[in-house]
């Protein structure tokens, strides 16, 4: 489905045609980019492994904090390839509680290849400080590279999983006090079919403490 159908859609399950459309096309827009969003953190449905400009960082010897994509905000799979020796290098990801565990005095170890990755928010942290150049290679969830705009923009996300982002829309519209289509009742049920079917939202640590080598299960629904 494209943003104009989406839209169209959102008019008719909200009974917005015959009350004269009370919600702006800019409003439903944002709230299915914001829809699109949720869906990909929550069904975590979009892993890159091809996007250089995502996956690949340029390590230099002595510098051990590097800045990840912001589109990226869960690491699947990380690994380490120094320019000279051989490689490449595999890499924990772990917190900084679980090396502290492991290895109390990481943040004082010499140079060397690294061996552990610790990520925050917005950066990734190699341990030992890697003692050579290199590149550090990921496989990430991530969220859509852009928003939809225009009326024949699609989300990214799978097409089976499209008409559900209305379901977002519809508990933003009956959700807001001010809003002429308030209905309290009707924005919880809407919400609750959404998180049925993305599932609840991870907290932020809950994220990055998600292995890639867990069992994954992504129910895909057409209809």
């Amino acid at each position: 489905m494209n943003l104009q159908q989406l839209i169209k859609r959102f008019r008719r399950d909200a009974m917005d045609i015959a009350a004269g459309e009370l919600c702006t096309d800019a409003d439903i827009t944002d709230w299915l980019n914001e829809a699109e969003r949720e869906a990909a953190i929550r069904g975590r449905l979009l892993l890159e492994d091809m996007n250089t400009s995502l996956c690949t960082l340029k390590v230099l010897a002595g510098q051990s904090s590097y800045r990840l994509h912001p589109k990226v905000y869960e690491i699947a799979h990380q690994a380490f390839f120094p320019d000279v020796g051989q490689g490449p290098c595999s890499l924990e990801l772990v917190t900084r509680e679980k090396l502290d565990r492991v290895q109390h005095r990481w943040r004082e170890l010499p140079a060397a290849d690294p061996r552990w990755m610790i990520q925050t928010d917005t950066a990734v942290r190699l341990v030992p400080v890697p003692s050579q150049d290199g590149e550090l290679r990921i496989e990430a969830y991530r969220l859509p590279m852009k928003d939809m705009c225009s009326p024949t923009d699609k989300p990214e996300i799978h097409e089976a999983h499209h008409v559900k982002l209305v379901l977002w829309a519809l508990f933003k519209a009956f959700s807001a006090p001010d809003g002429d289509l308030f209905d309290g009742s009707r924005g919880k049920d809407s919400y609750a079919a959404f998180e049925a079917y993305f599932g609840p939202r991870p907290d932020a640590d809950l994220r990055r403490s998600t292995r890639a080598d867990e069992v994954q299960t992504t129910v895909v629904q057409t209809f």
